[in-house]
């Protein structure tokens, strides 16, 4: 009789599962994970390898001689984690360093906390934001794609960096982003993170995965809004200081972060507008780190910082009842 679950009604049965649902999200990252090996070379490779196995490990480990509990890595949260992590660090990244972050993320940011469905932050953002305080030499070290055969890697900064470090000279915005074509910054961009090579690919797994119903778009959608309208009314006031909105929205990790690491279940309101207010704090966050802050890219920390007031907006904005209408 211990082992009997007894909970009111109605009871809901759907052939829709963890495992299913973090499937879906590996396929949805497999444009991207292509795009990334095949702009960056093998080396991005060494990355998605050491980070993926190393998270997969991490949780076997944990759940097995520390927590003694039965293995949960059967349902590819780790490998979800792995993936995005590895897309979240230039492919330079040393392994060892790979390695750290995949200890932070699991170790850290998800088991600590009792394993998938208890983390408060998005474990592959604690892993990248931890190792970007840790080691800042070998995180904000970008070279240009060469591709799997291309020549010596040619170090530069990303096109925010870019923009971060002629405004500072003085420099016009105007003449900073006249070197960037949009078409470009589409379909390769120019330096970064593994993940912020190909927007397009990006957008595709977004699609997929609303298409399969996995996620709904709205925190996704109202971050791109706040982002484009935040930006545009910069850029509107001054547009020789303040990028104007399609610049901002095609580069850095806003596309990888709004598309897969706004929407994780865990870390995001339940309700619809909980999601919408959600999306709206962390674009609003990564334009004012973007315009005034000392780092380019403000994603990350947007995302961190609005998982913290999820369990406000849970509260503040409740999911209409079954059967209510």
């Amino acid at each position: 009789m211990s082992k009997l679950l007894v909970s009111p009604s109605p009871h809901i049965h759907s052939k829709v599962s963890t495992k299913s649902l973090m499937l879906d999200v590996v396929i949805a990252l497999i444009p991207a994970v292509i795009c990334s090996v095949v702009f960056y070379g093998w080396q991005e490779l060494l990355v998605l390898g050491v980070s993926v196995a190393s998270c997969v490990l991490l949780e076997w480990a944990i759940t097995k001689y520390m927590l003694k509990q039965p293995s949960t890595i059967g349902d590819w949260s780790a490998v979800i984690t792995g993936i995005l992590l590895a897309l979240n660090v230039p492919y330079t990244t040393p392994w060892w360093v790979v390695f750290i972050g995949a200890v932070v993320a699991i170790g850290v940011a998800k088991m600590t906390f009792g394993g998938l469905g208890q983390n408060i932050w998005n474990p592959a953002l604690v892993g990248r934001v931890f190792l970007l305080v840790s080691f800042p030499t070998y995180m904000t070290t970008w070279s240009q794609p060469q591709g799997l055969f291309g020549v010596d890697a040619v170090s530069g900064p990303t096109p925010l960096g870019a923009i971060q470090e002629g405004l500072l000279q003085g420099a016009s915005v105007q003449d900073l982003t006249a070197a960037y074509n949009y078409k470009d910054l589409l379909f390769a961009n120019l330096g970064g993170s593994a993940g912020e090579v190909c927007a397009l690919a990006l957008l595709a797994g977004f699609v997929y995965l609303c298409c399969r119903k996995v996620i709904k778009p709205w925190i996704t959608l109202s971050i791109f809004a706040t982002v484009a309208l935040t930006s545009c009314i910069f850029w509107s006031v001054d547009p020789t200081r303040f990028t104007d909105p399609l610049f901002n929205l095609l580069t850095g990790g806003l596309i990888l972060g709004a598309c897969f690491m706004a929407t994780d279940y865990v870390t995001s309101p339940m309700s619809l507008w909980g999601g919408v207010v959600f999306g709206v704090g962390i674009g609003f966050l990564t334009m004012m780190i973007r315009y005034f802050g000392s780092y380019p890219e403000g994603v990350s920390f947007a995302i961190l910082i609005m998982n913290s007031v999820v369990p406000l907006l849970n509260m503040w904005f409740k999911q209409k009842k079954f059967g209510r209408k």
